[in-house]
């Protein structure tokens, strides 16, 4: 963020704190600007050069010009300054983040566009338009080795490609399509592959479902189903759980959000009673799957807000994994209305994690820490993990 001579704000993407840059203005409002650089006329002393060829034009990648160091800090101060100023929240705090043990090649899922060429691609950088790309740093060495044999006919009800990678050398292709007619499709390697269509999911070689290990325990993941993108990252936010959240036998834990069940896996056996609630029937039937060694667990299929309405619950403790958006204002309502002795908020954005935090802070919690995750090196996504107290 600069200012103009009249002292608008404008905001450049990919420029650095104390450049001097020329711009072009791309958005005019009364009280701010959007530009893009023309020239960066003196760089700032941080500024390195990017790894991959395509930074700048393809939108995966925001910080390949920041050393990681200089990436950690700026996702800290972002953290600290939303909490503050739409928080409203005085000295959050806030802990070390933790790094990624990989900074490159770290994403175990990759989804890719495609042109009428048939190339694969993402998106630019702050817009819809399509970037090819002959190069990605991000996904799994394993993964860059699949992608670049893929030999895909650009179809016109073929609208992403994803790639997903599994313990134990297993690949799973997903081709995201808007008919449920299933595509012709050979594969002369082994791979999983499945259609996912509109009403259904076509298997197009293997199963519909692969695993993924963390901390040692197998998780079945369908073609349907989210999972943390970074594997070894998110073994290091269940410990943060396992450490900060007050369990004995006779707590019941509501999991919110709780997808294929990796935290609920780890929390149940600490527990008397665990009740996951989620939306996605893929996920559920995944959960079912990897908790069902546990009598003392269940779980809704349903919208977190249908759940609060229809069912009488009780818990001690909270754990929730909100979508970017964060919590639904009625889901906020309910969990205050349980009253639990202790919450903890997994947040993938910083801006709706300050929004709920004042909410909850206005209703008689407090914030004990929080620390953010770095999931997701050279981009600037934030994850964090904080824990409330009434």
């Amino acid at each position: 963020m600069g200012r103009l001579p009249d002292g608008r704000a404008v905001f450049v993407p990919l420029a650095l704190p104390g450049e001097t840059i020329r711009i072009t203005l791309t958005e005019e409002k009364r009280g701010f600007a959007r530009g893009e650089i023309v020239e960066i006329l003196r760089p700032a002393a941080n500024r390195i050069e990017p790894r991959c060829q395509h930074f700048g034009s393809c939108g995966g990648c925001h910080y390949q010009h920041l050393s990681y160091a200089d990436q950690l800090t700026a996702k800290t101060e972002i953290l600290i300054d939303q909490l503050e100023r739409i928080g409203k929240l005085s000295n959050p705090p806030i802990r070390a983040i933790v790094p990624s043990p990989n900074i490159w090649n770290y994403r175990n899922h990759v989804q890719f566009h495609q042109d009428p060429q048939g190339r694969l691609g993402f998106l630019a950088l702050r817009s819809d338009q399509f970037a090819p790309v002959e190069e990605c740093h991000l996904p799994e060495e394993s993964i860059n080795a699949i992608w670049p044999q893929l030999e895909i006919d650009p179809l016109e009800d073929l609208e992403r490609i994803g790639l997903r990678a599994g313990s134990d050398g297993e690949h799973m292709l997903v081709l995201e399509s808007g008919t449920d007619i299933p595509f012709d499709f050979t594969v002369d390697f082994p791979i999983a592959a499945v259609q996912s269509g509109p009403e259904e999911i076509i298997i197009l070689s293997g199963n519909h479902f692969f695993e993924i290990s963390v901390k040692d325990r197998p998780f079945r993941v369908s073609a349907e189903s989210f999972f943390q993108v970074n594997t070894a990252m998110a073994e290091k936010m269940v410990d943060e759980l396992l450490e900060n959240l007050r369990l004995d036998l006779d707590t019941t834990l509501l999991d919110i959000y709780c997808g294929v069940g990796l935290f609920s896996a780890f929390l149940a056996p600490k527990v008397a009673r665990l009740i996951g609630i989620e939306s996605n029937s893929a996920a559920v039937a995944d959960f079912t799957e990897n908790l069902d060694e546990f009598d003392h667990v269940e779980i809704y299929e349903a919208a977190a807000e249908d759940v609060f309405l229809s069912v009488p619950l009780e818990a001690d403790v909270v754990v929730v994994d909100p979508p970017r958006s964060g919590l639904a204002i009625s889901v906020l309502e309910a969990i205050i209305k349980l009253d639990p002795r202790q919450l903890a908020y997994i947040s993938c954005d910083p801006a709706t994690l300050a929004r709920d935090a004042r909410r909850l802070t206005e209703n008689g919690y407090r914030i004990t820490q929080i620390t953010p995750f770095d999931l997701f090196p050279q981009t600037y996504h934030i994850e964090s993990i904080s824990f409330w107290e009434k």
